[in-house]
């Protein structure tokens, strides 16, 4: 096995022994918690997008659905950190996830070379990046960073728990389907894409840490590089 692919299994698919066992009754708690928050978040989502960009009310919008996000997870229930596997013990995941989240980026810039020459895809990105071109970027930067972490404890932390069967698939839906209240359906496809990576990262390690550090790593590179691609 190559060096490469035995990187990849220990990051997306070989899943390390756990035990996050919950009792019926903490689950159907969850289960209604996190029904109830996804619902409420689609909500903020919907309308902090469709505030004019460079407009004041875009700051407190992005962080009330970042509040949202978290305490949503917090109240739903116990969220674990995770571990991958390293040689002969079990490890906090940190690099391989940033590199997973860089590489990523990397094809979502390629897909921006193609989908900037088709107008109404270009459209569809080019009104999303309004925000970074108006917004001040050190407020941008740590926006998307609050929003990053707050995404996935929700997503991957409370609503990944609260699936008993096929949360992989189930998360990486349930995100893009929040993602539609923007109205924009590149967004609600990148949603999918990366749902489905930090999804096998959760599965695999058990945790929230990777699939943080994965989202924020490439959502950091596309605030800072798709711009300059698309513009």
């Amino acid at each position: 096995m190559s060096p490469v692919v035995a990187w990849m299994r220990r990051s997306l698919w070989d899943v390390v022994p756990r035990d996050h066992r919950e009792s019926p009754e903490l689950l159907r708690r969850r289960q209604v918690v996190t029904a109830g928050f996804v619902v409420l978040g689609a909500v903020v989502l919907g309308l902090s997008l469709r505030i004019e960009p460079g407009s004041a009310w875009f700051y407190p919008a992005t962080l009330l659905l970042a509040a949202v996000w978290t305490i949503g997870a917090f109240v739903s229930g116990p969220l674990h950190l995770g571990r991958i596997a390293r040689r002969d013990r079990l490890v906090r995941p940190w690099a391989t996830p940033i590199a997973v989240g860089l590489a990523l980026a990397g094809l979502f810039v390629v897909g921006a070379l193609v989908v900037r020459e088709i107008p109404f895809l270009g459209d569809q990105v080019s009104s999303v990046l309004d925000y970074a071109d108006q917004g001040l970027l050190p407020l941008l930067v740590a926006i998307t960073l609050v929003n990053g972490i707050a995404e996935e404890l929700f997503f991957r932390g409370a609503a990944y728990a609260a699936i008993p069967r096929r949360p992989v698939l189930w998360t990486s839906v349930a995100y893009p389907i929040a993602t539609l209240a923007t109205g924009n359906l590149m967004l609600s496809f990148a949603a999918v894409l990366l749902g489905v990576v930090v999804g096998l990262e959760r599965r695999a390690s058990g945790g929230i840490l990777a699939p943080i550090l994965t989202h924020v790593t490439w959502s950091l590179a596309m605030l800072l590089v798709l711009p300059q691609v698309i513009g």
